[in-house]
């Protein structure tokens, strides 16, 4: 590993602390370069600061297009926000179809909270025609075998 992948792990690794630690004005300085890199852990905080006004302005553009390219870059936790984006109109239209479509992205990838999301939803009806067989389906895949 060079010097120069040295300062760049050491530059992402302060980002991520800085961002948990609720130091987002350095966050945001640390970790812009690496989502505009792709990285997808990045894209991801960078939406988060920008969505809920952390160390910035809000942008709800800039929020949902970090939020977007962190999900197609396969992130689960951000296919399941920006699931949430569309399902409550929060920085984008709202829009249940998409949001399903992305919650659908990460709960195949095993996020939970994306399975437990569905699986309400379709017990519910909630945006969709009511399934129980699907809901069935959505909160075993969420380790809830016997839920309904």
């Amino acid at each position: 590993m060079s010097d120069a992948d040295d300062h760049s792990n050491i530059e992402f690794i302060s980002g991520m602390k800085a961002f948990e630690g609720k130091h987002f004005s350095q966050a945001i300085q640390l970790l812009s370069p690496f989502a505009s890199n792709g990285n997808p852990d990045a894209q991801h905080r960078i939406a988060i600061m920008y969505q809920n006004g952390l160390g910035v302005a809000p942008n709800p553009e800039a929020a949902a297009k970090w939020m977007r390219a962190a999900a197609d870059n396969g992130l689960a936790i951000a296919q399941h926000g920006l699931g949430f984006m569309y399902m409550d109109g929060d920085c984008v239209e709202k829009d249940p179809r998409k949001a399903i479509e992305w919650y659908e992205r990460a709960a195949e990838q095993g996020l939970a909270g994306s399975c437990t999301t569905l699986a309400m939803m379709y017990e519910q009806g909630t945006d969709v025609e009511q399934d129980l067989e699907k809901a069935r389906e959505w909160y075993a895949k969420a380790g809830f075998e016997d839920h309904i």
